[in-house]
């Protein structure tokens, strides 16, 4: 009897469960349904969200509407089942209604579609040549605010088929331009304006446009769709408050702030609500519209480039000057979430490696922590009727919505996607370390280990620096570059939040501006022998390092100043300042971040810190991947990096992608770009 129970504990130990599991591949990845943001009824009884069930042949791929009843009884359905995907769910006040935006069949650009939630089928709301967005119902659900792009001094549908017309008629492909920014991320600009439509439900069926004027500009769509003006209805009703920038022109020699608007229903000419110096973003009235919510960050200067987003309240009736709710935590804001009762407010914010949920009074307060999950994170908080829902992803999970309870302080699954691929996967949980570094100060890590993984044995270690650099290596679900796909072949993955990380106070993130590459490649290296301090198993014979972005811009700086790796990978990773900023989107901020005009031979950081001044030291074997309609880091930089590997006769190989921007995101060349990069680390680090 003892010997059959011995043998039951070894058959169910973690290192046997491992092993009867199968290792991650990039079909699994790819293919995985990836699940939008969720939104919750008036009555907080359902809950719509947007899946998409991805294809290697775009396409076959679709996006449907999901219903997922909160009551964790019920399962969840399909609401949608069209190839054309839709977005932007959002319920009618009374919970009757569901609008949407989709392309359907006979549509020239994507609409506004109007579900009952009783059965029946969407009918189309508008018909727009320019396309509609982003649709809110008016809070008494009798009318429909949404977004398009319209062509200069185009009035009417008409004047916008003609415009596109004629465009499209020309002979030439000249671009011209008079100002600056004159593309964005991936996509070249044009001169088109956002513009805002409301239509009424019941009565007249032509829109009311609301044109902002004034060369009022919103904030750009890094997929080239366009411009948001992010409008939000006052309670009453009676006008929109929007987010929109004047200067955008001055890019080049201003740091350009993005200001509150408001604008009558009926029409007229917009009115600035904030004042200047900091720029905000995202509004939010509270339920009984005597304050206006905003995210405040301080517009940049020589001194200081990056500010925490700080939360503003404006009060009724002038909604002119912000009072300051989050002066003293130093933390980033990301999102708000308001209890219908106004008596609360709720914060997501990245803090010491983690996404977490915080609340602070309405009145303003001490921001409280509210939960940490166990691993991954919830985002995307909703609440009604009583009801808190979100989403909840992680390195393991690439999102399911759940139930939140915040008194119990735990979250019940409503959803199960994926579940079936899931199980049959070995996935390792992330781990997380800090350590003290030589400068002082103190860094967090996560770490992934190997599959099946085995204490006795030894294993390659890829080292992993995020990108931004304003960003944050954290228990997340990444499709481009999955952490589990990356350790499959038997690695352990660390990814160290250096200085210049976000959710570690402002000084610690503003800190790289100053430093922006030497000190934190140092942290990242000593990270190494941390983390084989802690994992003995790690070979530390046996090292590679990976980066994309700013991560591999870092992937340079290691090449002229250490020879410990074996390889290296860098997609779209710059190697001259000078050039970088010649050809990049950005404007000022560079400038800022060099410490000096790029014009200033020997001030700021121009040469001391560019990875091609130390390029006669280059000797580890590089991969260099990059897409051709990167804008963010032209393709004239990862030319440059393979051309002086080739100079110094160091292996090397040079992957380019000329249908993709500066993430490689279609399906056959997602699976190209990974099995080259595993390919080139197995090659080293066998």
């Amino acid at each position: 009897m003892l010997r059959a129970l011995l043998s039951l504990v070894l058959l169910l130990s973690p290192a046997t469960l491992a092993a009867q599991k199968r290792l991650i591949t990039h079909e699994d990845v790819f293919l995985m349904h990836r699940v939008g943001a969720p939104v919750l009824s008036p009555d907080g009884r359902v809950a719509v969200v947007s899946v998409s069930e991805p294809s290697y042949d775009a396409g076959q791929e679709t996006s449907d509407l999901w219903l997922i009843p909160t009551d964790g009884k019920t399962p969840p359905r399909r609401l949608t089942h069209t190839r054309g995907a839709e977005s932007s769910p959002v319920f009618s006040p009374d919970g009757r209604t569901l609008a949407f935006t989709a392309r359907r069949d006979g549509d020239e650009a994507p609409q506004v579609y109007l579900l009952p939630m009783d059965g029946g089928e969407a009918r189309r709301l508008t018909n727009r040549p320019t396309g509609a967005s982003s649709p809110v119902f008016r809070p008494d659900g009798k009318a429909i605010l949404y977004q398009s792009m319209t062509y200069p001094g185009a009035r009417t549908d008409e004047d916008n088929r003609k415009a596109a017309a004629a465009r499209r008629a020309r002979k030439d492909t000249a671009k011209i331009f008079d100002t600056f920014p004159v593309r964005y991320w991936n996509s070249w600009l044009d001169d088109r304006e956002p513009v805002l439509f409301v239509q009424n439900l019941e009565g007249p069926d032509e829109p009311t446009l609301l044109a902002p004027g004034g060369g009022l500009q919103g904030n750009f769509n890094p997929t080239g769709s366009g411009q948001s003006l992010s409008p939000v209805w006052a309670p009453d009703g009676s006008f929109i408050v929007f987010v929109a920038t004047a200067d955008r022109h001055t890019t080049m020699h201003a740091e350009v702030e993005m200001h509150l608007y408001r604008i009558s229903a009926t029409g007229g000419a917009p009115q600035r609500l904030t004042p200047a110096g900091a720029s905000y973003t995202k509004p939010q009235f509270s339920p009984g519209g005597q304050t206006l919510y905003a995210f405040e960050s301080r517009t940049s200067t020589p001194s200081q480039i990056y500010f925490n987003s700080r939360l503003a309240a404006f009060a009724a009736p002038a909604f002119s000057q912000p009072r300051i709710l989050t002066a003293a935590w130093d933390r980033s804001a990301g999102a708000l979430t308001i209890d219908p009762n106004g008596r609360t407010l709720y914060l997501e914010a990245e803090d010491d490696g983690h996404d977490r949920i915080f609340r602070l009074p309405a009145t303003g307060g001490p921001v409280e922590t509210l939960y940490t999950p166990e691993t991954g994170a919830l985002t995307d908080l909703n609440i009604a009727g009583g009801v808190f829902i979100a989403k909840y992803s992680a390195s393991t999970d690439p999102g399911q919505v759940v139930r939140f309870d915040p008194a119990q302080k735990s979250f019940i699954r409503l959803t199960s996607f994926n579940a079936d691929r899931l199980a049959q996967l070995d996935l390792p949980p992330m781990q997380h370390f800090w350590f003290n570094a030589r400068n002082g100060k103190r860094i967090h890590n996560v770490i992934v280990p190997p599959p099946a993984h085995d204490p006795a044995k030894k294993y390659p270690i890829v080292v992993f620096p995020h990108g931004g650099p304003n960003s944050m290596s954290k228990d997340a679900f990444s499709t481009r570059w999955n952490f589990h796909l990356l350790t499959s072949p038997g690695y352990f993955l660390l990814m160290t939040n250096y200085t210049g990380s976000t959710g570690f106070g402002e000084k610690f993130t503003d800190d790289i501006e100053r430093d922006v590459l030497r000190g934190p490649a140092q942290e990242a290296l000593q990270a190494i022998e941390e983390a084989a301090k802690r994992y003995p198993s790690i070979d530390l014979s046996r090292q590679a390092a990976i980066g994309a972005s700013y991560g591999g811009y870092f992937m340079n700086w290691f090449n002229g100043h250490t020879d410990q790796f074996k390889c290296l990978v860098n997609h779209a990773g710059a190697v001259n300042n000078e050039s970088q900023y010649g050809v990049n989107d950005g404007g000022l901020s560079r400038e800022l971040r060099m410490g000096a005009p790029v014009w200033e031979f020997g001030q700021g950081q121009w040469n001391d810190q560019s990875p091609i001044r130390y390029s006669s030291k280059w000797k580890t074997p590089t991969l260099v991947t990059q897409g051709e309609l990167d804008y963010r880091v032209p393709f004239g930089e990862s030319m440059t990096t393979y051309k002086l590997l080739q100079r110094r006769q160091i292996p090397a190989r040079f992957v380019l992608f000329p249908d993709e921007g500066h993430w490689i995101l279609k399906g056959e060349n997602s699976r190209v770009h990974m099995r080259e990069v595993l390919d080139w680390l197995a090659k080293y680090l066998k």
